[in-house]
């Protein structure tokens, strides 16, 4: 074990634990790990070309921190220097070389290039479905616009060409979308996909399937999606519009229809809880990078680190260590 420094010894003497700690602990308990560093280790440089390495375990933890905590490179690279838990978190002590900003921004470009982010939420719902929390045996579909910047103040003097503007309801956005298939029977993420913000709903509708499913819920952006020849033999639950709702005529049949609504509206709300946690929880309500690749491989990545918060409280209780919930 590596000398403590004075802070880090100091740190450990403290009695009262922090919401961050709390919250990076259960994360320690419930990653698969070993999954995961195996999908990564085939590609992470090897001792004996150049500068060694640090340990992969110790720079993929950095690299989930920054998700979590929605921090830039330098920024991450400050939090190791500055916040004890985060150090000791990753396993890093200040008596010893702690990674810089390009060595950060390094392996996430091997993620990257190597486009592991897509295989990280497989390996992670491959792991949840095994302790049975991932049935899929219906759908829910749904998309949220993920901002970008919209000044032309930058090298480039333009903005991000891979990025547009839409309009929802009343207000102009420019970003992207982030398109999600969401168990029904967990509100866990199964599939993700992303697209530039004016791209319809309706037109990810089948690259959002996983094709075992018996019933897709969706709202009124996807009206329509039922009708291509690739998703018939599905039961699609699709919200009415509601202005069509409102007028019809008062009566029986009014009524009936408005109680399905709210019956579709109430498991479609479901499928919500995952931009909740990535937008409230992780802080993701703008893109970081330029173009759609680097942000798609950050949202994926994210959706993946989702799904096991949601499911952290049934992870620990089979884990037999479960705790009170918390925010980070």
């Amino acid at each position: 074990m590596s000398q403590m420094s004075f802070g880090d010894s100091e740190y450990a003497s403290k009695r009262k634990r922090t919401r961050r700690e709390t919250f990076l602990a259960e994360m320690e308990q419930i990653i698969p790990w070993t999954i995961l560093l195996n999908l990564i280790e085939p590609v992470y440089p090897k001792a004996g070309n150049g500068r060694p390495p640090y340990p992969l375990k110790a720079m993929l933890k950095v690299h989930l921190m920054q998700n979590w905590f929605g921090l830039s490179d330098p920024a991450m690279e400050e939090a190791l220097y500055e916040i004890a838990s985060m150090r000791q978190f990753a396993g890093f002590s200040l008596t010893k070389p702690i990674p810089d900003e390009t060595t950060i921004l390094n392996f996430r470009r091997l993620l990257e290039t190597f486009e592991l982010a897509p295989e990280i939420l497989a390996r992670v719902n491959g792991y949840l479905s095994r302790k049975g929390l991932l049935l899929k045996r219906g759908t829910i579909v749904d998309a949220t616009i993920i901002s970008a910047p919209s000044s032309t103040k930058n090298a480039e003097g333009e903005r991000d060409p891979e990025m547009h503007q839409t309009k929802k309801g009343e207000q102009w956005y420019f970003g992207m979308k982030a398109h999600i298939g969401v168990d029904v029977d967990s509100g866990l993420v199964h599939t993700v996909t992303t697209t530039a913000a004016n791209e319809a709903d309706v037109t990810e509708a089948e690259y959002l399937l996983h094709g075992k499913e018996q019933v897709v819920y969706a709202d009124a952006g996807y009206s329509g999606a039922d009708k291509s020849a690739a998703r018939k033999g599905l039961e699609w639950k699709i919200a009415r519009k509601r202005g069509s709702v409102k007028a019809m005529p008062e009566g029986r049949e009014k009524l009936v229809i408005e109680q399905a609504e709210k019956q579709k509206a109430s498991i479609r709300a479901m499928g919500e809880h995952p931009f909740r946690v990535v937008k409230r929880q992780f802080g993701y309500v703008m893109v970081r990078f330029k173009g759609l690749a680097k942000n798609t491989a950050q949202v994926v990545t994210l959706f993946a680190l989702s799904n096991l918060w949601m499911a952290r409280k049934r992870l620990l209780a089979m884990t037999g260590k479960l705790r009170p919930q918390v925010a980070c």
